[in-house]
């Protein structure tokens, strides 16, 4: 199996078709060669490649954040608003998580099994930031876990990452909304200062956020997903990258090649900065 295969399996994109050993000299004028896949093209075999320049990014509307720019060239970030949030003083880690296990600031501390405070390795260089707990984050108090949790389990391995060793996972709630239904803003509000403690004690190279809360919350921002995905931002002068949240990735099976498009940007990215 090729590597462009091997990685469409993983992440879940399907296979794609090969002509078996000398069908086209038997053919020749039934069909021509097909086009190799959007990752095989773009995939080195010792390296994250650069974001296919097939998939151009296209907003809505004219970004404002930061004008489109090509894929293959990482523009200096724009640097987002500073957190509305009151600052407090900085805890100990582990008292941070007493904080947020104990927490009552909200509506979310009567319906919640517990808390879900992040999962990895506190030194990692990679943030990934997704938006509330869902049910299985709800029982296990763990981020990502179940089915969007395998997925995305399998597209870091398939960039190299594991999720244990090489990053942390946090989200901006820290208990789920019943129903899995959308944050509120007073909820977020609330919560925001336990992400922006844990943003400060892991000090990472590249943020990577995960959903459209995510990226509104950390951006200051109303702009959607389409808008914000395949441009370099900043939090607090440490480099963001916006992609799905692996949740919405199994609804709409689609947009994974998009979101596969935003973790060879975010490898590239976070390559560069490696190196400086």
């Amino acid at each position: 199996m090729s590597r462009a295969a091997l990685i469409q399996s993983v992440i879940g994109l399907g296979p794609s078709w090969e002509a078996r050993p000398g069908w086209f000299e038997q053919h020749p004028a039934t069909l021509s060669r097909p086009q190799e896949t959007l990752v095989e093209t773009d995939m080195e075999p010792e390296e994250c490649p650069a974001p296919p320049r097939e998939e151009a990014v296209t907003p809505a509307q004219p970004a404002v954040l930061l004008a489109p720019s090509p894929a293959a060239d990482i523009a200096p970030p724009v640097a987002s608003p500073a957190p509305q949030a009151h600052a407090s003083p900085l805890l100990e880690w582990d008292a941070l998580e007493r904080t947020v296990r104990d927490c009552r600031d909200c509506r979310l501390c009567q319906t919640r099994t517990q808390t879900v405070f992040g999962r990895g390795n506190k030194q990692a260089r990679w943030l990934l930031i997704g938006e509330a707990p869902g049910e299985q984050e709800d029982r296990q108090g763990q981020p990502f876990v179940g089915r969007a949790g395998q997925l995305l389990d399998n597209m870091l391995s398939a960039t190299g990452l594991d999720r244990d060793r090489d990053v942390y996972i946090a989200n901006v709630l820290k208990c789920r909304p019943p129903g899995n239904r959308n944050p509120s803003g007073d909820e977020i509000a609330s919560c925001q200062n336990y992400l922006i403690q844990q943003i400060q004690h892991i000090q990472p190279t590249l943020i990577l956020a995960l959903g459209r809360f995510a990226a509104q919350t950390l951006l200051q921002t109303e702009k959607g997903i389409g808008q914000l995905r395949g441009k370099l931002h900043s939090y607090q002068d440490i480099p963001l990258i916006v992609s799905y949240h692996p949740a919405y990735l199994l609804r709409n099976q689609p947009d994974k090649q998009k979101a596969w498009q935003d973790l060879v940007f975010a490898k590239k990215t976070f390559g560069r900065l490696s190196a400086d």
